[in-house]
């Protein structure tokens, strides 16, 4: 019950911000348009890029690998900690203890083997393709 009800705020929250920025960005082109008709000359609008300054699709494709290293990162803090808790209230039962050290273990493996992919992918397209 309360996954459910942090599911449905969390829910209700994104609706809400995107509810509003879309409202927002619909006034401010309508007083564009009407400034420029009451002037007789027809302006074109400019719509800024949303991805930033992401011009190529190996730069998006660079900052999609980044985002979700920076993602990846935080579930592996949450994993260190999440064992180190296990460990830590084992209260000497040697089963928890195994349990709270292969947590951390498989946490530490899984990080060394998703920064050597990432490690050998860039070294594939940089030094081998010889792209950006």
């Amino acid at each position: 019950m309360r996954f459910l009800k942090g599911f449905l705020l969390i829910s209700f929250i994104i609706f809400l911000s995107f509810s509003a920025s879309r409202t927002l960005a619909q006034g401010s082109a309508a007083g564009t348009q009407s400034s420029s008709s009451a002037a007789g000359s027809i302006e074109p609008i400019h719509l800024d890029n949303p991805l930033g300054n992401v011009d190529t699709p190996q730069e998006l494709i660079g900052t999609v690998i980044n985002a979700a290293l920076g993602v990846i990162g935080s579930i592996a803090l949450i994993m260190f900690i999440y064992g180190g808790f296990v460990w830590l209230t084992s209260s000497g039962n040697e089963q928890k203890v195994t349990q709270g050290r292969n947590i951390l273990m498989w946490a530490a493996i899984g990080l060394v083997i998703i920064f050597l992919s990432y490690a050998l992918v860039k070294f594939v397209i940089t030094d081998l393709i010889g792209a950006v």
